[in-house]
């Protein structure tokens, strides 16, 4: 097994994952906590696909703006298996919430066996919305509250809820898992909604997945980066294109958008649109928090409260 690899600041790790177009190459993250960076890798089994993953890499980072070097290596198959997996452990969040690899299911409930959590089943190779980063992590946080809340004051259990940038689609399984009902998402990739639909079915919850993008009609990726760099003219994105969005969503009492800061701000007219109750935005480096609250604030929200977690913050906000 061979791998290309660089080491960034953790800040960078979501926006390579929003910009990197790898095609069948799929990029994953480590981060040691002991170390005060991310590792980003990119695994492949023939060795003539190094010059074509090395260079995915490399135009990633330097679409967000990082000068790192990219490295190759290589591990036999043995150590691969065990590499892959010392990644993905089972991961306890919030009160109610576990989010367990599939390898790990029966042990996990040999050694609780209460029942007590909802168990998350995620397929680990999907390095993206494992619960690993603050941003999912945080997002589950909210949802778990928020469904406790919801439960413990008798609403009626139709309480709709929409994710935004599903990726794995780890939120909206959470959100039906606690009880949420009428559960959507959606993203711009593809591959990110099969995943989505595929883990849904591991966990037996009823989410409608769909491939969309915000903006009016079959927007690309292209027109939403142009949308945000109309906010921050030196944004470094960019994307691919993809003309496969369908109708829009109806409006949901609880909406999670866990996307980029400037994407939340170019697009916070049509996001308060989809809002009924509450927003949770998320994916928002510290320092760019007061710009987007201020988006949202504008259109009629007030801020319940925000969770900062690293170089994150989360925040909670209602009509």
């Amino acid at each position: 097994m061979t791998f290309v690899s660089c080491s960034v600041p953790e800040r960078f790790v979501n926006p390579l994952f929003e910009v990197f177009d790898g095609g069948d190459f799929i990029l994953s993250s480590y981060h040691d906590i002991e170390e005060s960076t991310t590792s980003m890798r990119i695994y492949f089994e023939a060795p003539s696909q190094t010059s074509s993953a090395k260079k995915c890499l490399e135009d990633a980072l330097r679409v967000v703006g990082v000068d790192v070097p990219v490295e190759v290596g290589d591990l036999p198959d043995e150590d691969w298996k065990l590499a892959y997996r010392r990644h993905f452990k089972t991961e306890k969040i919030g009160k109610r919430l576990v989010v367990v690899p599939e390898w790990e299911v029966k042990d996990f409930r040999r050694k609780t066996g209460d029942g007590s959590r909802q168990m998350i089943v995620l397929d680990p190779g999907m390095a993206f919305g494992t619960g690993k980063h603050e941003t999912t992590r945080a997002c589950l946080e909210y949802i778990d509250e928020l469904a406790f809340v919801r439960s413990a004051s008798n609403l009626q259990p139709s309480t709709s809820f929409l994710d935004m940038g599903c990726g794995s689609g780890i939120l909206s399984i959470a959100a039906a898992k606690l009880g949420f009902k009428s559960v959507a998402g959606f993203d711009i990739d593809e591959e990110a909604v099969a995943a989505s639909k595929e883990n849904a079915a591991k966990n037996g919850v009823a989410v409608d997945y769909r491939v969309f993008a915000l903006g009016e009609g079959a927007v690309t990726l292209d027109a939403s980066i142009e949308a945000a760099k109309g906010v921050y003219p030196d944004l470094a994105l960019q994307g691919k294109k993809n003309n496969s969005a369908v109708a829009p969503f109806q409006p949901a009492d609880l909406v999670v958008a866990n996307i980029l800061g400037p994407l939340l701000i170019a697009f916070a007219d049509e996001i308060s649109g989809y809002v009924k109750k509450g927003l949770v935005i998320s994916g928002i480096l510290a320092e760019l928090y007061p710009d987007v609250l201020s988006a949202f604030v504008s259109r009629g929200f007030r801020e319940v409260s925000r969770k900062t977690l690293g170089e994150w913050s989360t925040g909670h906000l209602t009509r």
